[in-house]
């Protein structure tokens, strides 16, 4: 069974920086592409980050462009996301999904882990 295990997530001040890591497991992994989507309390899940299974085409959200980045290493299995500058606004659980067409979409997604809570404050 595929298996996608994110960490990372804890409770920071406004302003902090925080590095979410998604490892995952019985995934020939370089033959997906990665994302991160988000889920705030009354909110729908929405897409946050996604990038090629070469790792050359980054996508995000406008709402974290120029803050957050998205990077893989295929040899260890792992996708990762880094915020910087947070915002109480980012407060969400953060998930990480493997996909085998490239896509903004999250019904799209194949596989998902079970997220890690981002919790920042003001």
């Amino acid at each position: 069974q595929v298996q996608l295990v994110e960490s990372g997530g804890r409770l920071v001040q406004a302003g902090d920086s925080l590095r979410l890591s998604c490892l995952a497991s019985k995934l020939t992994f370089n033959l997906f592409h990665m994302g991160w989507f988000r889920q705030a309390p009354g909110k729908e899940r929405e897409f946050v980050a996604a990038i090629s299974r070469s790792g050359d085409s980054p996508f995000y959200a406008d709402s974290v462009k120029g803050r957050f980045t998205i990077s893989r290493d295929n040899a260890k299995n792992t996708v990762n996301l880094q915020m910087n500058s947070l915002k109480p606004e980012d407060t969400a659980i953060y998930y990480c999904a493997a996909t085998t067409k490239l896509t903004l979409r999250s019904n799209e997604y194949n596989y998902w882990g079970q997220g890690t809570q981002v919790t920042v404050s003001s």
